[in-house]
């Protein structure tokens, strides 16, 4: 088992990263991998060059076939982010634009049709939420979400869904109301990993 944990958050101090330290270590003994895509200066710009790859098939840009090979180690990918007008952060929408591609992530030609290529992976969601579940609930925004990510992405490429665990209201003023969703958004993701580690042959 290793756990691959990605997050795009500028801020070193935010609330991001507080809960992505909290589910590494919720996350001991196993095995864990810290994406910090801001901190790592990953590009998230389709370029010329992925453009030529999907198109033409052949070399894939070099910071690309280094996210495939991280991601090619890990068991349990689990996405940490902000929510940005319901969704993930530009930055990591173009992660999952440049290295969920066609060749690797999925196979796709006229003639065979679609072929998912990450059956060995489970992806993760822990979106941390400005407004609270009620909100998300009503406006359809939860359901939104999930299905841009978990149907869109997720199940197109293949990869098994693990657990998706919000944390809500994350800009109230109680510190103590804030850590109890941090801590039952960490506890459900972790949990769900260490049960599947469980499930595995030893």
């Amino acid at each position: 088992m290793h756990a691959l944990l990605v997050t795009a958050n500028p801020d070193p101090q935010s609330l991001t990263h507080h809960v992505l330290q909290k589910l590494e270590a919720a996350l001991h003994p196993m095995s864990v991998e810290v994406a910090d895509l801001f901190q790592e200066g990953f590009n998230p710009t389709f370029t010329p060059a992925d453009r030529r790859a999907y198109q033409e098939g052949g070399d894939l840009p070099a910071d690309i076939v280094g996210e495939h090979r991280r991601l090619e180690r890990a068991t349990d990918l689990v996405l940490v982010f902000p929510v940005y007008w319901w969704s993930m952060p530009a930055l990591l929408k173009g992660w999952m634009d440049r290295v969920f591609v066609n060749g690797w992530a999925f196979e796709y030609s006229p003639t065979a049709g679609l072929q998912p290529k990450l059956g060995g992976l489970t992806t993760h969601l822990l979106p941390i939420a400005g407004d609270d579940s009620g909100a998300y609930e009503r406006h359809g925004y939860a359901e939104a979400l999930r299905t841009q990510i978990e149907h869109g992405i997720v199940d197109y490429c293949g990869s098994r869904r693990g657990a998706t665990a919000f944390v809500h209201e994350s800009e109230q003023a109680s510190f103590a109301a804030t850590a109890q969703s941090v801590d039952r958004a960490v506890r459900i993701i972790s949990g769900a990993i260490h049960a599947r580690s469980r499930t595995l042959p030893q």
